[in-house]
């Protein structure tokens, strides 16, 4: 291979990564499917907003509820703990299950392969264009919340849960961080519903599978002899955001919690390279 041949072949590669990248995000954001999770996960902040205004008018709130009816910030954090242990997980299932297994099942896949890429890309590919999926969602849900609660309650200083209270800057940069931390968890999770999707060709069986590990390993959560397994689940460590309305931040908390997510990315992103880069494909 000449000089410059070795100088346009990575050149190449890039930019056909980059194509496969940027097709994959604009088929994921303009499936119909994929839009409707998203507007439905959108609206459930706008509904506890509703209900919270209308709990706190009436003079019974307490805890959270107050807090939330005081100040329109903790909305997001209401919002985030109501949907991050199930229907958030759900639907990232959904897309990072479907990435291999939905392409073997429509027969595309051999026809993906074809480009320069490779097997290794195109499995990076796909599970970034989940990630960024899982990433747009998070937005998504605190997008909607910040805005329903700035309409719906007064905004100020926010009080934590630990008691003190900050300003509003520095509330929307913790907001930030956790939109940050529960995207890392989704990123996670991904891996797992990709790992899954490349041992079969049903794309509803992967995505299946992810969505019955998800509910089994949140009935083990809360099975109290089994209380010395619960930080090795993936869904232990998704509500770990609480801890950033906390001051002093448990940064030790928020740290091993991260490290778990990436532990669990290297794993599965691994056994899916093992499997896919391994594996016959027929379709």
């Amino acid at each position: 291979m000449s000089t410059a041949e070795a100088l346009v072949l990575p050149a190449t590669r890039t930019s056909v990564t980059w194509r496969l990248l940027r097709s994959e995000l604009a088929l994921t954001f303009r499936r119909p499917r994929n839009l409707v999770m998203m507007a439905i996960l959108a609206a459930v902040p706008i509904i506890i907003g509703v209900v919270i205004r209308l709990v706190g008018s009436e003079g019974d709130a307490g805890g959270m509820i107050a807090q939330t009816a005081g100040n329109s910030l903790m909305l997001t954090v209401v919002s985030l703990f109501v949907l991050v242990p199930l229907l958030m997980p759900v639907a990232v299932a959904v897309v990072a299950g479907d990435a291999i297994a939905g392409e073997a099942g429509t027969g595309t896949l051999r026809y993906l392969l074809t480009a320069p890429a490779g097997r290794g890309r195109l499995l990076a590919v796909k599970y970034l264009n989940a990630v960024l999926f899982g990433l747009a969602l998070t937005l998504t849900v605190a997008t909607a919340a910040l805005l329903t609660g700035l309409v719906l309650f007064p905004a100020g200083d926010v009080t934590l849960l630990s008691g003190t209270t900050i300003s509003l800057g520095e509330g929307l940069l913790r907001v930030l961080a956790m939109v940050g931390y529960v995207a890392a968890g989704m990123a996670a999770l991904a891996a797992v519903a990709v790992a899954l999707s490349t041992f079969t060709e049903v794309a509803i069986g992967a995505i299946a599978a992810t969505v019955v590990l998800i509910i089994v390993t949140q009935v083990l959560r809360a099975i109290p002899q089994l209380d010395w397994l619960a930080p090795y689940l993936l869904p232990t460590r998704w509500t770990g955001f609480d801890g950033l309305l906390r001051d002093p931040v448990p940064m030790s908390e928020i740290w091993q919690s991260l490290l778990a997510f990436g532990a669990y990315i290297v794993l599965f992103c691994s056994l899916a390279w093992a499997r896919f880069t391994g594996k016959d494909i027929t379709s």
